[in-house]
Parts: C-alpha cells; sequence; structure tokens
C-alpha cells in the first residue's frame, strides 16, 4: 500500500444497500500502446464516436464518469458533446492526467515519468493545476474527480489533489501490480472505497480488479507465485483459471469476456465488496485505436458485452448506480460534534 494511504478508512454501504456500480471512462488522446510515449501523439479522432458509449449508458440510466485529459480538454467537438452530457444529467467530467500530453513540458518522456506520481512534487503540480483550470475554463466548472493516468497515484498526490478542490480520487487499480514498469503496486489493495487525505475529506474508489476461483482468498500472494518460473513455464495460471480454482480480472471490456466480469463480480459480492467501477478508454469505441477493438465486429462485441454486464448487474444482482459525487455524499460519514467546551466558573477562594 502507498505510505500516503496507509492511515485510509475503509467504508461501508448500509448492509441492506444494493450493490453500486460507477462506470468510468479514461477519455484520452489515441496512441501506439506498444511504442515509446510521445508528446506529438495528441489526436483524439475517436471522440466522436464516443456517442456510441454515451448510448448504451443511457440505456441503463447509467451517468458515466468521462475522466478527461489535456488533448480531449483542448478539442472544441470533444467539449461540445461533453457538456451537452454533462448539462442534461446523462454525465459527469473528471480529470485525468497523461504528464507525457500536459503541460509544462519540463519532464523527460519516459515509462517512469508516465505515472504522475512519480513526476518531482511541483512538476505534478503544475501540470494538475493547468488541467484543472482548462477543464474549468472549457466546461464552465471545475471538476471534482480525478484519476491519474496509467493509475499513478503518487505519495504527493493526495495533497496536491485537495489543494485543488478535488473530492473524489479513482486511480487506484485494485488487484494489479505496475511496479515493474516503474508504477504503483495495487495488487493487494482492496477493491472498497474508503476516506483519505488532508482531514480524510477525499474518497478513494478503486477501479474494480481482484480474483475469483476456489482460491481467490489467497490473492495477490498466488497470483505473484503462479507468475514465477517454474509456475508460469508449467502454464499453471492458465489452468488454474479453467479448472475454476484461480483467475484475476479486472471489470473491464478491454481483455476480458461478459462471464469473466460476472464471476470476478460474484467473488467479490461474495467477499463484502459493495461498490463496483466498470472503465474501459475511449479510443476503445473507434476501431483501431486500441488492440481490443480492431474492426467493427470488435466494437460489436465490446459493446454487447457493456450491455450484458450492466443487465446482469441490475437485473440479476438487482444493483443500483450512481455518480462518485453521490456515493460520497451517501457514504459521508458521521462525524460526532465536539463536546461543548464549557468555561470554568470563577473560583471563589480568596
Amino acid at each position: 500500500m502507498l505510505p500516503l494511504l496507509a492511515d485510509c478508512l475503509p467504508l461501508r454501504l448500509p448492509a441492506s444497500h444494493p450493490p453500486v456500480l460507477l462506470v468510468v471512462i479514461d477519455t484520452e488522446e489515441e496512441f501506439d500502446w506498444n511504442a515509446p510515449f510521445d508528446r506529438k501523439n495528441t489526436a483524439v479522432e475517436a471522440m466522436s464516436q464516443a456517442w456510441r458509449g454515451q448510448e448504451v449508458f443511457d440505456e441503463f440510466g447509467i451517468r458515466p464518469t468521462w475522466a478527461v485529459d489535456y488533448p480531449v480538454a483542448m478539442c472544441e467537438r470533444a467539449i461540445e458533446a461533453l457538456l451537452e452530457w454533462v448539462e442534461t444529467g446523462r454525465g459527469v467530467v473528471g480529470a485525468h492526467l497523461h504528464p507525457w500530453v500536459s503541460p509544462p513540458f519540463e519532464e523527460e518522456v519516459n515509462s517512469r515519468n508516465s505515472y504522475p506520481g512519480n513526476l518531482k512534487p511541483e512538476i505534478e503540480a503544475e501540470k494538475l493545476r493547468v488541467l484543472t483550470a482548462l477543464l474549468g475554463e472549457r466546461l464552465g466548472r471545475r471538476p471534482t474527480i480525478y484519476k491519474a493516468g496509467r493509475y499513478g497515484f503518487g505519495p504527493n498526490t493526495a495533497q496536491l489533489l485537495a489543494s485543488e478542490g478535488y473530492r473524489v480520487d479513482l486511480s487506484p487499480c485494485a488487484g494489479f501490480d505496475f511496479s515493474a514498469d516503474g508504477g504503483p503496486d495495487w495488487s493487494a489493495f482492496p477493491p472498497g472505497p474508503y476516506r483519505f487525505g488532508p482531514g480524510r475529506e477525499l474518497l478513494g474508489l478503486p477501479t474494480t480488479g481482484g480474483f475469483s476461483g476456489l482460491l481467490a482468498g489467497a490473492g495477490a500472494r498466488l497470483h505473484a507465485t503462479l507468475q514465477q518460473s517454474p509456475c508460469a513455464q508449467l502454464r499453471l495460471p492458465g489452468l488454474f483459471s479453467r479448472l475454476g480454482l484461480f483467475e484475476r480480472s479486472l471489470l473491464s471490456p478491454e481483455g476480458f469476456e461478459v462471464e469473466d466480469l460476472k464471476r470476478l463480480t460474484r467473488s467479490l459480492l461474495r467477499r463484502g465488496n459493495q461498490v463496483f467501477s466498470f472503465s474501459f478508454h475511449s479510443p476503445s469505441l473507434q476501431p483501431g485505436c486500441t488492440p481490443y477493438v480492431r474492426n467493427e465486429a470488435d466494437l460489436k462485441k465490446f459493446l454487447g458485452t457493456c450491455s450484458e454486464y450492466f443487465q446482469f448487474f441490475f437485473g440479476e444482482l438487482a444493483g443500483a448506480t450512481m455518480s462518485p459525487l453521490e456515493l460520497r455524499e451517501m457514504l459521508q460519514p458521521t462525524v460526532p460534534a465536539p463536546a461543548p467546551q464549557t468555561t470554568p466558573p470563577p473560583s471563589t477562594t480568596p
């Protein structure tokens, strides 16, 4: 766990409350995920197809969070669409920081610096300030929801978010470890909501990931063991998955089938998780922009996975949906009022 989150306060919904689903879209530029990061990759053509996702959300009454990065915020057409959805109550907008395409451009472009929490505090602070101000200017309201690019929350991020007026952070990715690439290790991080930061005023809502199967309780430790030799050479991860013993999934249509998402959800529900965050990247809504959607057939399957999962969540599980800020209000803990301070009576001793 990151040191700054060590004192986080886990939160729970009332036991009788139905499970809650959030939907978060990393709303960003297109780039080759297998190539080095490049400041010149700022095209946002896929935003012309964002309506395809919004149509599915509208069908289920979902108000998604479009977490917007700098190149998208600079695109007039993208802002017009986002404004329409916000003003008609069909979505909310947050901030999404991709350091390599967010000014000021002071740091070296490399994998480690692609995680904003790894930047020098003054650089991370200025990039966040510039992005927040731009979104406030373009949308007429400053964002109060944040998601770090590449799940890159760092040791200074909580203080910086509080300073800029943020209320919700969506950065962690429960069950996944990015340390081999210089990023944070969220593999043992719980998937539920928590309060943290200065005065514990920030609400944390991780991207839902985790483990399912008969051995799901072994969690990150078993996953790490299975990835090492000789387990990996013997293809034990695949065998354990096929036998229903153990697998790791992300609550996303990117790289996962709907049955994977259902198994993960049921597994986490059995272990007491009540809040689920479903996510994907906006370029997946245009064929050819991500490895997950290469053609129209892939896109049809991708959107079908979203629809089928939402039907499962709101049907079989009788779940509910909220925006992150609505959930924050519901989870606001009752703080005991301080005991009244009384002035002691004056002494009668001469």
